[in-house]
């Protein structure tokens, strides 16, 4: 199986408090970043036992509830779980994970200190059953923004991911036009020929570029593979480009700043130095207060 060979650079959650100007460009040249380290000791624990619940409670079937999403196992072509939205909601773990000070830095490092956070949701791939998830780029791509700053994923991993469920990317296709995008993707089977795969350990995380093309072939003899999503953007992009709408953003934020707040009284966070959110301008936060829910759903500030 060819591969493109890109050289990484080493980064380490436990050595490092934020980015390095060089790893930051790495990801804005390739569009993806692995870091190392991220979940670790009894928060990665906590984390992986909260997910086995909601994976659980998936597999045993959930009637009626969009938040739970299923497709055809590769091996029975039985129904399976895939994904699972509004994980911050489900879990007060997930709450803590928000405010991981390492993860915030580096997202204000490329986004700047009005970012937001959009997405949460963990992808899964069943044991013996895992899904091909075909090239493509994430939803959400904004057509016409001229803003450099990158809109991204942190994926979380919360178990091993070998050649069989890893994720693979095609480095530097985040800069493509859309039109040579959608050439590579309608390329047969799934071919890797220009792709390098990203394996990885359970408590790591890559940041992925919404833009980057990225998939994973089919899984058969596959190991559980459960990573955790969380996308943010910049500010000023969802304010002027959406998808949501202005009401949507400072809902987030006090989500976001209560999250912060949560992970500062966890025991297993006592050693750490907090992020401290401080947007300016037309997203400062002009008064704190306890968000009325954790899950905004997407579809409720859509705008048309």
């Amino acid at each position: 199986m060819a591969v493109q060979n890109v050289k990484m650079p080493d980064v380490d959650a436990l050595k490092q408090a934020c980015l390095t100007d060089e790893q930051a460009q790495f990801f804005l040249d390739n569009g993806f970043l692995v870091i190392r380290n991220v979940l670790v000791g009894e928060e990665l624990r906590l984390v992986q036992d909260e997910m086995t619940k909601q994976y659980d409670k998936g597999v045993a079937g959930v009637e009626d509830d969009p938040d739970y999403a299923y497709g055809t196992g590769v091996k029975t072509g039985q129904k399976v779980i895939r994904r699972i939205e509004y994980v911050i909601d489900k879990s007060d773990p997930m709450k803590v994970l928000l405010g991981h000070p390492f993860i915030l830095r580096s997202v204000e490092k490329l986004q700047g200190n009005n970012f937001i956070p959009t997405w949460d949701s963990m992808v899964l791939k069943a044991p013996n059953e895992g899904i091909i998830v075909p090239w493509h780029r994430d939803g959400g791509v904004i057509n016409g923004c001229t803003d450099p700053r990158p809109i991204f994923n942190v994926d979380f991993y919360l178990d091993d991911a070998d050649l069989k469920t890893c994720l693979w990317v095609i480095p530097g296709s985040n800069l493509w036009t859309q039109e040579e995008a959608l050439e590579r993707c309608r390329r047969p089977r799934f071919d890797t020929s220009d792709a390098t795969p990203v394996p990885m350990k359970s408590g790591d995380v890559i940041f992925h570029n919404t833009l980057v093309l990225h998939g994973s072939p089919d899984g058969d003899g596959n190991p559980l593979r459960r990573t955790i999503y969380y996308e943010f953007r910049p500010g000023e992009v969802e304010a002027q480009w959406g998808p949501h709408t202005l009401e949507y953003l400072p809902f987030k934020q006090q989500v976001l700043l209560e999250c912060i707040e949560r992970r500062k009284q966890a025991p297993y966070a006592q050693h750490e130095t907090s992020f401290e959110y401080r947007p300016t301008g037309a997203h400062a936060v002009s008064s704190v207060r306890k968000p009325d829910t954790f899950r905004y759903p997407h579809q409720m500030f859509w705008r048309r």
